[in-house]
């Protein structure tokens, strides 16, 4: 591995005068690599980050790796990872044309890792250099304590998408509130409704008359109005202070709980557990962003290469090369899902939409094919309209806000079902639906969504751990349960209790209509009749037992 040639590296530069005049930001510093065949298989398990501690997962993934490239050899033509600086990996053989596509997209990625506030936690470290240190803790601990640090290493990742990272980009963005707002907030919060239990009546008309003091004394209103309150109600100073003496709640993920809680982990000959726990989680937490937006980011980044390369002056003569190696990056498949395709053709959507004035109100009470068609106001707003959702937006509500009945006709999109034709013994695809509501239903089905398992501190007593599942629709996966919770007994050190909802019995009337004909395909929309029950998984002395509620 080593830097790419200065002559690279001036194409480089060139592509950042030119996506900075279109509005992208980034820094200033970049690094880029070319890496061989080899150092791409070795980095891969370690998602690109040379750095990352040793695991012996990454060893056997880079075995796996080796032989599938001998099946199937084939390159990425670029790697980049979120790091201070920002560090790419090239393919030593690009030419020169390719370069200046490829330098484009990285930008594109560089650019949405800087500025998506998703990506908030990773803004004021660098990663690659805490893996650096956090790879020499976990050699260091393996040294001394042997096999026992994989194990926890395992254990720990076995519940490391478990880890709270929208609590971790709360803290980040909720500043400490001033005590004037803490005093407020306490009062219509908390003194009104639970000191006082004021009827509904008289509290919305002490909101009135908080409302009047501020527009009667205008900045000093707030200070006005709580002279009149510390007059009607003497004894509001003493709970306010008491309140504000009281700690805060702080919720924990079930990584955290353990680490501060666990007895078998206070124990002086465990506490370096603690150690390689935290490193796990803080891989997980400094990689969850990039699982959120994988179709934003794919998306921006191929939107950008395609304009900005288009006008660049120095790809002249191989457009067509450049029309086929994008076409191979970004061609929307009939069945299956390409987020690189899917996010560059919305946001080509989204433009079209702001530059007509199409985001509006009085576009969407338009029902008429044609008139919607002809709609543009001659806002020319898309620019802006981007970055804004660059910088606020993840796949989740990108795909829920954007994907609509247009956006479906014009790329001619449909929802794929599979059915089983009898007669030759053969699976076929077919049109299942052309619904924009049924095909945001799927997207939304692919993206990543980890269960919502919390401790209940109630329950959670004399050294027994009680989880419970927040049931949204989907059980979990009972095939993983058994070893990830043998992998919780061993960092609680006692008995562990989940309690999660699994099916119980599928309803006579859908496999009535899966039965019905042969063949056939179910009706769109139709929903199998499932009924719930809730369970208790207890895992004690490494022996799992099952009760139903």
């Amino acid at each position: 591995m080593e830097l790419i040639s200065l002559h690279a590296k001036k194409i480089m530069e060139g592509c950042k005068e030119r996506a900075r005049e279109v509005g992208l930001t980034f820094s200033d510093e970049t690094l880029e690599y070319i890496v061989t065949n080899r150092d791409l298989l070795e980095l891969s398990p370690k998602v690109m980050i040379p750095t990352l501690y040793d695991y012996w997962v990454h060893d056997v993934e880079v075995l796996r790796e080796k032989g599938r490239y001998e099946l199937y050899p084939g390159n990425p033509y670029e790697t980049v990872i979120n790091t201070r600086p920002p560090i790419s990996f090239y393919n030593d053989n690009n030419p020169d044309w390719l370069n200046v596509m490829i330098f484009y997209h990285v930008l594109g990625h560089v650019d949405f890792f800087q500025n998506n506030a998703f990506f908030r936690n990773t803004w004021d470290y660098d990663f690659l250099g805490r893996a650096l240190s956090d790879k020499r803790v976990i050699a260091k601990l393996r040294a001394e304590n042997g096999r026992w640090v994989d194990y926890i290493i395992e254990f720990t990742r076995g519940i490391d998408n478990l880890v709270g990272y929208f609590g971790e980009l709360a803290r980040l963005d909720s500043p400490e509130p001033e005590r004037g707002r803490k005093m407020l907030d306490y009062y219509f919060d908390i003194f009104l409704q639970s000191v006082k239990k004021t009827r509904i009546s008289d509290y919305i008309k002490e909101v009135d008359r908080y409302n009047t003091f501020q527009k009667q004394y205008g900045a000093r209103g707030e200070e006005a109005f709580f002279v009149e309150v510390k007059k009607e109600h003497p004894e509001f100073e003493a709970f306010l202070e008491k309140h504000l003496k009281m700690k805060p709640v702080q919720r924990m993920d079930l990584i955290e709980y353990l680490m501060q809680n666990a007895a078998f982990l206070k124990k002086e000959e465990n506490r370096w557990m603690k150690s390689v726990m935290n490193v796990v989680r803080n891989t997980s937490l400094f990689f969850a962003p990039q699982i959120r937006t994988k179709i934003m980011n794919e998306g921006w980044a191929s939107f950008w290469h395609e304009i900005l390369f288009m006008q660049d002056d120095r790809i002249k003569g191989h457009e067509v090369d450049f029309a086929r190696v994008n076409a191979g990056v970004t061609a929307m498949p009939r069945v299956g899902l390409n987020p690189y395709a899917l996010g560059l053709r919305l946001f080509y959507h989204i433009k079209d939409l702001a530059d007509k004035g199409k985001l509006s109100h009085a576009f969407q009470q338009i029902s008429n094919v044609r008139q919607r068609e002809a709609f543009d106001t001659g806002a020319r707003k898309g620019q802006d309209m981007l970055l804004w959702i660059r910088e606020n937006l993840c796949d989740f509500m990108f795909i829920n806000t954007f994907v609509d009945q247009d956006f479906m006709t014009h790329n001619n999109l449909f929802v794929a079902g599979t059915r089983l034709n009898e007669k030759k013994m053969v699976w076929e695809y077919f049109i299942k639906s052309k619904k924009a509501a049924d095909y945001r239903e799927m997207l939304k089905d692919s993206l990543y969504h980890p269960p919502a398992i919390t401790v209940d501190p109630e329950k959670t007593k004399e050294g027994h751990l009680y989880l419970v599942h927040q049931f949204e629709g989907k059980p979990l996966v009972s095939e993983y349960i058994p070893n990830t919770m043998l992998g919780v007994e061993f960092l609680w050190g006692g008995p562990v209790s989940l309690e999660t909802t699994e099916v119980a019995s599928v309803g006579p009337s859908a496999v009535s209509a899966l039965d019905s004909a042969p063949g056939s395909a179910p009706a769109v929309g139709v929903k199998p009749e499932v009924n719930w029950q809730r369970v208790i998984y207890t895992m004690q002395d490494r022996k799992l037992t099952k009760e139903i509620l």
